[in-house]
């Protein structure tokens, strides 16, 4: 596949075509989105490189106003750097559009804090690879441990797990959580159509009502150690709001859009 394809995005190298070595971890691209994640990028970008050799590692750096790029390129990785602040939807996303456009089997997110633990990563792949689900979710809570997460954070998810339970058909027990993997089929539905504000619960809708699978694994979250989230008390209110709105405009865009007989059974 051409190189203008990361050309296309203005980044400061060049990522492999896919396919073309002899590593394990060829056809992996790993997604990280970053934002004024100067502390934390060198290390997670260097783990990941450990512990999946041959894979491609990509930042896409959402107009970071700090030395996320530079610290991330200095660590090995490739840059997408946004011309303009997307938020974390529009992030992902373009990092999805660079890996499809690229021929990328797989593509695995971790967020650029440091907080997934790179060490999960060939667990969520290899998962990933031997099932048939399109996506994979590393679980949190999988073992019912809610340890590190506050109180209305915990609150809101337990309300999401109640709300999905339904229109997925199972439950899911992380379902705001950022360390996900995805297939190629999905990829090419996410390359097209992701949601921009607090993606991850929607995305799951997108998925589910195009009849793709899920699964979850469980994953550590290790403690931040610098900077801070960016999810205050007031905008966890708005989260819980904004997202419970998109989950219902996707259900009912989709029940209209996608015609039985195309969707996967």
């Amino acid at each position: 596949m051409p190189e203008t394809g990361m050309n296309a995005y203005s980044t400061g190298g060049v990522v492999k075509v896919p396919g073309t070595g002899t590593s394990t971890y060829s056809k992996v691209l790993i997604l990280i989105p970053a934002l004024n994640e100067e502390g934390a990028i060198g290390d997670v970008v260097r783990r990941v490189k450990e512990v999946m050799p041959g894979a491609a590692v990509v930042v896409v750096d959402d107009c970071s106003r700090d030395a996320t790029v530079s610290v991330a390129r200095g660590a090995g990785a490739e840059v997408l750097p946004l011309p303009h602040h997307l938020g974390l939807g529009g992030c992902v996303q373009a990092g999805y559009k660079l890996a499809f456009e690229l021929g990328y089997q797989y593509v695995i997110r971790v967020d650029g804090d440091g907080q997934h633990d790179p060490a999960d990563i060939p667990k969520v792949f290899e998962t990933l690879r031997g099932s048939e689900c399109e996506m994979v979710i590393g679980s949190r809570f999988l073992n019912g441990s809610e340890n590190g997460t506050s109180v209305l954070r915990a609150a809101g998810i337990r309300f999401f797990r109640m709300v999905l339970r339904p229109i997925l058909g199972k439950a899911v027990h992380d379902p705001t959580s950022g360390f996900v993997g995805v297939s190629r089929s999905a990829l090419e539905v996410f390359s097209r159509s992701f949601p921009l504000e607090y993606p991850e619960i929607e995305a799951l809708v997108v998925l589910q009502r195009r009849r793709f699978r899920f699964i979850e694994v469980p994953c550590r979250t290790l403690p931040r150690r610098t900077g801070r989230s960016s999810i205050t008390p007031m905008k966890s209110i708005y989260y819980i709001v904004h997202v419970l709105l998109g989950v219902f405009v996707n259900v009912l865009k989709y029940e209209r859009r996608i015609p039985k007989e195309s969707r996967r059974t």
